[in-house]
């Protein structure tokens, strides 16, 4: 089921754009819980993976089994997108300059997220 977006985040998740760098509202959340698409609430990331990369926007160093990942040649640029497996909407790219365990940082756009914290 389609969430009503907003139009920055229809831009973002149908159009492919991406959000201001250091601009997110989930950039600094330290909160513990989960990352949802903003378009379909499939759960894309954990808290658990969340790390601060200085980059501007929120940083994964793994997603969780609701993401698929496409070549990206757009703006002269090689780059991997990071899609939303349940409804393809655009979330941001993935590089591999992470953290251990995995090397990878999935540089995310607050914009596509929606955050469930845990209850506690």
């Amino acid at each position: 089921m389609e969430n009503k977006l907003t139009e920055e985040q229809y831009h973002i998740l149908r159009e492919k754009g991406t959000e201001l760098p250091f601009t997110g509202k989930y950039l600094q959340n330290k909160k513990k819980g989960k990352y949802m698409c903003a378009a379909c609430g499939a759960s894309l990331f954990s808290s658990e993976t969340k790390f601060d990369s200085h980059c501007g926007w929120p940083s994964f160093f793994a997603a969780e089994g609701n993401v698929k990942l496409k070549k990206d040649v757009s703006h002269g640029m090689k780059r991997i997108e990071v899609l939303c497996k349940k409804c393809d909407g655009h979330l941001g790219h993935v590089f591999d300059d992470g953290p251990k365990p995995t090397g990878k940082r999935f540089c995310i756009n607050s914009l596509s997220l929606e955050f469930n914290g845990d209850k506690k």
